[in-house]
């Protein structure tokens, strides 16, 4: 059965289901929200132990990767984000998350090949293209004699 583009895509829109894009729209507005407001308190919270700016901001971030890493690897992560979508790509949580779930998915095939090889699969790109860039940026305000 051979296909053109066009009857594809109506078979494909007759298929797909529509989206409820107000309610997914809602949803990852409050997780997000949710999230923020959690990394919030737990700043307040390493705030009044007494911990300087610099180390609070420094434990809050250490706090909240943390508990994206557990999350995940309980399977809870990925529960929350069937509901909530884009809210639970805040980008900490989100990224503890991105570097954990390719690592759970392969823990099968060893700690070497498998977990640490795959735990950088999603996350990889995203450090090299960021470092890279900030490298750079950084070579531009050097060259320009901003500080």
């Amino acid at each position: 059965m051979e296909l053109s583009k066009k009857e594809y895509d109506e078979l494909l829109k007759s298929k797909s289901p529509n989206s409820p894009l107000g309610k997914n729209l809602v949803w990852a507005f409050v997780v997000g929200g949710l999230i923020c407001t959690i990394g919030q308190a737990v700043s307040n919270g390493w705030k009044a132990l007494g911990l300087s700016e610099g180390d609070v901001a420094a434990a809050t971030s250490i706090t909240m990767i943390f508990l994206g890493a557990l999350l995940t690897g309980l399977g809870l992560y990925d529960k929350l984000a069937k509901h909530a979508g884009a809210g639970t790509i805040v980008p900490i949580t989100g990224f503890a998350n991105a570097i954990v779930s390719p690592a759970m998915e392969f823990k099968s095939e060893g700690l070497v090949l498998g977990l640490a090889a795959k735990m950088f699969v999603i996350a990889g790109p995203v450090l090299v293209y960021g470092i890279s860039a900030s490298v750079l940026y950084g070579l531009i305000l050097c060259a320009l004699g901003i500080d």
